[in-house]
């Protein structure tokens, strides 16, 4: 008999503990949700002023970007015509391909970055 007792107490804890548990639960996700949206709407800002600082930002860096791009086209270049020097010296038969690739490609690296330079107007 006492053990059916003790055993019923427990689980009239367990329940009511529960339900404190799921208020809890409840109280919380509420609050982490209120939270959530004061935190949204205190990050928010005027999108002009966001799009014309990342404009601003971004163009900056062009010109960096542009002079970097001018920078491994030169190093290309030198690698590229000591390749095909050393292809001409060996007597290779493909040298004509070898110097149109890497003269292609020291082309193409310059045109890129002047078309950049003119189409953002940097």
């Amino acid at each position: 008999m006492k053990h059916s007792f003790f055993y019923y107490s427990i689980l009239k804890i367990n329940v009511c503990m529960k339900k404190v548990i799921e208020r809890k639960n409840v109280v919380y996700s509420t609050a982490c949700f209120l939270l959530l949206l004061l935190t949204v709407s205190a990050i928010a800002q005027d999108g002009n002023a966001g799009i014309n600082e990342a404009n601003t930002k971004v163009r900056s860096y062009f010109a960096a970007g542009v002079n970097l791009m001018y920078a491994v086209g030169a190093i290309v270049g030198l690698i590229g015509a000591v390749k095909v020097y050393q292809k001409w010296n060996s007597g290779d038969h493909d040298t004509g391909k070898v110097a149109a690739a890497w003269f292609g490609s020291c082309v193409f690296l310059v045109i890129v970055a002047t078309v950049i330079r003119s189409f953002f107007g940097v």
